[in-house]
Parts: structure tokens; C-alpha cells; sequence
């Protein structure tokens, strides 16, 4: 693990809580991208030290949208940045961890990223992200996409 590369925001609307963390807060929007296969649209904003995922459902299908149902708008989950997460997730599991998929899946900003179980995380949905097939300024340029 090579620490905290984002912290995941359920929100229902992404233009308003967009608003909210630019104007209210002054943090700086980076980058606004739709992620098809987990069926959400994304924000990422600077926080200085961390980043925020912002991620607001496009379906029913989303689990994004189960959360918001579940648990309301906020805190969804912790990303740890990785490099090799195919080995990362074979050392887990070898340890005991179960990891909610088979193999990692497609997500923002190109990344490739699998979930820990949180039941194995005492509560806490971890989410593994390996960034390294793309450099920063690929993942958070500040390029408005939606």
C-alpha cells in the first residue's frame, strides 16, 4: 500500500456538491469523468494532502446508488493507491481477505481497481487503486469532461 489516493463521496447530485466543495469549502475541481462500468459519474477534487472521489449514480444498477438508499449521501469508501494490484489482491486473499471481484475493474482515471469486503475490513469498504499505467496529469488534469 503505498497510502491514501482518495476518499469515495456518495452524493445524489454531482453539480451541487461540486458547488459546494469549489465555492463553499474552496477546494479545486480537477477533473469530471463518467466511469460506464460502475455506472457513475465522477469528480475528483484537490484536497491538498488527499483527494476526493466524488460519485454521484447514473442507474439503479450502480452501488453507489444502493449506498445513497442503504446509507444516505457521504463517505463510501477509502482508496489506497497501489502498483501490481493483480499481486496485491493474491497477497490479501492469501491472508484471508476477501476481494469483491476477480480480477480488478475498470475506473476512474484510467485506474484499475478491486474492493475489499468490508465485513474482512471491520466495517470499512477499502478500495485497492493501481494508477500506474497513467501519470498525474492524465488522471487529474484539469479537464472538465461530462
Amino acid at each position: 500500500m503505498k497510502g491514501v489516493d482518495h476518499i469515495g463521496i456518495a452524493v445524489k447530485n454531482l453539480d451541487e456538491r461540486i458547488t459546494y466543495y469549489t465555492e463553499t469549502l474552496g477546494l479545486t475541481l480537477l477533473k469530471i469523468e463518467e466511469v460506464p462500468s460502475q455506472h457513475v459519474r465522477v469528480a475528483f477534487i484537490d484536497a491538498g494532502n488527499v483527494k476526493f472521489e466524488l460519485l454521484e449514480p447514473t442507474s439503479e444498477e450502480s452501488a453507489i446508488y444502493k449506498h445513497i438508499e442503504k446509507r444516505g449521501e457521504g463517505i463510501q469508501h477509502v482508496a489506497f493507491g497501489v502498483t501490481g494490484i493483480r499481486e496485491r489482491m493474491k497477497e490479501l486473499r492469501e491472508k484471508g481477505v476477501r476481494i469483491l471481484s476477480d480480477e480488478p475493474n475498470p475506473g476512474a482515471g484510467g485506474a484499475e481497481v478491486a474492493f475489499l469486503h468490508p465485513k474482512d475490513s471491520y466495517g470499512v469498504l477499502y478500495e485497492l487503486c493501481d494508477k500506474s499505467k497513467k501519470g498525474d496529469n492524465e488522471r487529474y488534469g484539469h479537464v472538465r469532461q461530462n
